[in-house]
């Protein structure tokens, strides 16, 4: 059974190649978490981190390839929530999306305020606001205008972290003895530090959500979601090895802004402010990729009426999702403007894993005719998603479970009083 089209008109324009596809992933991955997480990583993991490092990259691994063989499947506009309904049932594909949606829309929020907080602290909601409202128009010029800001912020991003590695590697200060796991890391510690960071390999599912934009869907989709996967965990080894030789366990886990303070460890104290300007760009990054993201998904919501039909247009001119994009931009606007999400977003994670889960159980079903991947890769995957999310603390996993029920509650509520259109 060939997989069912978008209507006709309302279709984008597939105009992403390999390349821009994993700058896209890249930009996705390498944003704003590596300068982040890596300290409330090593807060829970202690001597593990590293362990907890690779569980992540074994998950993401499992998941990116459930998404790829699904994204060549379905290439269409709406990653999970496309999977979902196709192979599960439409119930499962609206609680993707849903999560994906109400979850990714306060991290975007909360990646704004992050750049706010980085470029001028002391009025971080203005800048904020700015930053999406820029993105949002960069976004609504076209897809390859956001595929060429995306290059240029993956460059810089790279380049900075490059030579904070490359710092430290060179700076007598480093101790390779810092990387030894000693008996401060606990089962549990390792699983939760593997939550945290996991969420930094997770921008390949932007890959997937735009596969109505990607060139020869079925060949490029997979290589590039296992390139820009690839690429990061290369990337986040280095960095993670690096960082945790010269300040070890302790330090890194009472840092706030870890890379900055393992440069001035190494010796560079010039490199300090460059690592500053590069955690907001990176934050600027992933900004850009989360708004693609969401906005694409909220057009296939829109287009099956679980949201309104009218974010389901797309411009006659630069062929984007255009009133999905001013929705998400004004939504996320108003949240960094008036709430600092930036500690009130633990739903978000758990949203995401159960987006995954579903995602593997939607893999599990394909055929080897469709492409289906060895049985041991969406089994560990939903293993892995399932684990990682009960590993989060306990307010996460609650506010996740409370805003996944809100929304199977409106879907309900909406097939019983007749207001939905079967598909």
């Amino acid at each position: 059974m060939a997989p069912e089209q978008p209507p006709a008109g309302s279709a984008l324009v597939r105009r992403l190649g390999t390349f821009d596809a994993v700058v896209i992933g890249l930009g996705s991955m390498v944003g704003a978490g590596i300068f982040a997480a890596l300290g409330p990583a090593a807060d829970a993991a202690g001597s593990g981190l590293l362990i907890g490092l690779a569980a992540a990259a074994v998950v993401a691994y499992c998941n990116a390839t459930s998404s790829a063989r699904l994204a060549a499947r379905y290439p269409a506009s709406g990653g999970t929530y496309v999977y979902g309904r196709e192979r599960l049932g439409e119930f499962w594909g609206y609680l993707a999306g849903w999560g994906f949606v109400v979850g990714k829309t306060a991290s975007c929020a909360a990646m704004a305020l992050t750049v706010g907080s980085y470029v001028w602290p002391a009025h971080a909601a203005p800048v904020a606001v700015a930053a999406v409202v820029a993105l949002t128009a960069v976004n609504y010029a076209g897809l390859q205008k956001a595929a060429w800001l995306t290059r240029a912020i993956v460059a810089a991003v790279l380049a900075v972290l490059g030579s904070v590695v490359t710092a430290i590697v060179l700076s007598p200060a480093a101790d390779p003895a810092r990387l030894d796991v000693r008996g401060d890391a606990t089962a549990g510690g390792v699983l939760q530090a593997a939550g945290l960071l996991f969420f930094a390999f997770a921008g390949y599912a932007r890959i997937a959500t735009l596969g109505e934009e990607i060139r020869d869907p079925a060949r490029t989709i997979p290589r590039a979601i296992s390139s820009a996967l690839g690429l990061t965990l290369i990337v986040y080894g280095c960095v993670a090895v690096s960082v945790l030789s010269i300040l070890g366990p302790e330090a890194l886990a009472a840092a706030t802004d870890p890379l900055a303070q393992a440069a001035a460890a190494a010796g560079v104290p010039w490199l300090v402010p460059v690592v500053r300007v590069g955690a907001a760009v990176a934050a600027l990054g992933s900004l850009l990729s989360l708004i693609l993201g969401v906005s694409r998904t909220t057009l296939a919501m829109a287009r099956d009426r679980h949201l309104p039909p009218q974010l389901a247009a797309i411009h006659p001119r630069f062929r984007v999702p255009h009133r999905a994009e001013l929705a998400v931009g004004a939504v996320v606007a108003v949240l960094a403007a008036t709430i600092d999400l930036r500690g009130a977003i633990g739903f978000s994670s758990f949203a995401v894993l159960t987006y995954y889960a579903i995602a593997n159980v939607s893999a599990w079903t394909l055929t080897r005719a469709e492409g289906r991947p060895p049985r041991l890769v969406p089994a560990l995957g939903l293993l892995g998603c399932v684990v990682l999310a009960f590993a989060l603390p306990l307010a996460s996993v609650l506010s996740g479970i409370v805003v996944l029920g809100i929304g199977a509650l409106g879907y309900l509520l909406r097939r019983r009083l007749g207001r939905h259109r079967p598909r």
